[in-house]
C-alpha cells in the first residue's frame, strides 16, 4: 500500500532524507521511529504529495506521489502533529462541514459524521464546541477527521504528542481498530512504547538514512538480552563475572552486589543460567534474564550513528 525507492529530499545544504526505501502491506501499522530532525516529518509530507522528493519514487495504492498526486489524495487521510479541527464549532459540525468538502453531499455527510463519532466514544460531546473538549477528545477528532473520506491509507504525525497516558491509550485503542477494519499506518512518534504496541514494523532513521528496520522483537534481538545476578555478598563477584563471561557474556558490569552482562538473544535460558552457577558453587540471592525495552534499542542504535 505505501512504497517508497531511494527517497530523498534536501534544504539547501541539509539532507534531510537519503535513499530511503520503505515497503508497508495492506492493514499494517509501520511506525518510524527516529531523533528531532531525523526526516520523519520530511517522509510523511513526501508520501502524502505536500513536498516534493529531490530523487527516488514513492508510490501509495499504487499511484505516483509525484505525477499522479491527486489521485495519491483520494486515498490516503493525515493527522498532523497539532490538531486542525475549528475548536469554535461542534465535534459534529467539524465533521459535517469535512464530508461537504470531500463531495459526500448532506445527507451522507450528516451520517458519516454519527457514524464516526459513535465508532470513537464521542458521541455524548459532539454537539458541544470543540474548545470545551480535553486535549485526548480534540486529537481523536482530529484523527476520525482525516477517515471522513475512508482512506485505505492513514498517516498520522506524533498523533499523541503531549497527552496524557489516558488519552494515549484512547488514540492507541482508535488506531488498533482502524487497522482491524483494514486500514494501512504509517505513524511517526516519540514514543518508544507506543510504537512497540502498535506497530507490526519498525524502521529507525538518523540524519536522513535507514540505521534498522524489522519487528519490534527483531530489533530488541539486535542488542541481546540483559542477565543480571544478584549476590549476598562480594566474596564471589569475581567468580560470577567469570561465569558470565563462559556462559557468551559481552559488557559485564557490576555494581555493589549484582554483576550482569549481555548475551545473545536466545542463547541462554533462566535454568541453564541457574544450573551453571548452581554447579560453580555460587550462591544467589536474584537472578534473571531481561529483554531489553525499544527504549534501549533506540538509544543503542541512535547513539551509534553520532
Amino acid at each position: 500500500m505505501i512504497e517508497a525507492e531511494g527517497l530523498g529530499r534536501g534544504y539547501g545544504e541539509v539532507q534531510a532524507l537519503e535513499s530511503l526505501d520503505l515497503s508497508v502491506p495492506e492493514g499494517t501499522v509501520c511506525a518510524l521511529l527516529g531523533p528531532n530532525g531525523a526526516g520523519k516529518t520530511t517522509a510523511i509530507r513526501i508520501l502524502a504529495t505536500l513536498l516534493a522528493p529531490d530523487t527516488g519514487t514513492a508510490r501509495i495504492c499504487g499511484y505516483d506521489v509525484a505525477t499522479q498526486g491527486a489521485q495519491v489524495r483520494r486515498r490516503i487521510g493525515l493527522a498532523g502533529q497539532h490538531a486542525a479541527v475549528d475548536e469554535a464549532l461542534t465535534g459534529r459540525d467539524n465533521l459535517f462541514i469535512l464530508g461537504l468538502m470531500h463531495h459526500l453531499g448532506r445527507r451522507a455527510a450528516r451520517a458519516r459524521a454519527a457514524e464516526l463519532l459513535q465508532r470513537f466514544d464521542l458521541e455524548a460531546a459532539a454537539d458541544r464546541p470543540v474548545k470545551g473538549w480535553s486535549g485526548g477528545m480534540r486529537r481523536r477528532l482530529d484523527l476520525i477527521a482525516s477517515l471522513i473520506a475512508e482512506p485505505p491509507v492513514l498517516f498520522l504525525d506524533e498523533p499523541t504528542t503531549g497527552l496524557d497516558p489516558h488519552s494515549r491509550d484512547e488514540i492507541h485503542s482508535a488506531v488498533a481498530e482502524l487497522t482491524r477494519s483494514g486500514t494501512t499506518v504509517l505513524l511517526t512518534t516519540q514514543y518508544l512504547e507506543e510504537a512497540d504496541r502498535l506497530a507490526d514494523n519498525l524502521m529507525v532513521i538518523d540524519s536522513g538514512r535507514e540505521i534498522a528496520q524489522g519487528t519490534p522483537e527483531e530489533l530488541k534481538d539486535l542488542i541481546g538480552a540483559r542477565v543480571e545476578v544478584v549476590l549476598p555478598s562480594d566474596e564471589q563477584i569475581s567468580q560470577a563475572e567469570q561465569a558470565l563471561t563462559a556462559l557468551g557474556g559481552d559488557d559485564v558490569a557490576v555494581q555493589e552486589h549484582r554483576v550482569s552482562a549481555t548475551v545473545k538473544a536466545g542463547s541462554l535460558t533462566l535454568p541453564e543460567l541457574v544450573r551453571h552457577l548452581d554447579e560453580l558453587g555460587i550462591t544467589l540471592q536474584d537472578t534473571g534474564i531481561r529483554r531489553p525495552t525499544l527504549d534501549e534499542v533506540f538509544l543503542n542504535l541512535t547513539r551509534s550513528t553520532r
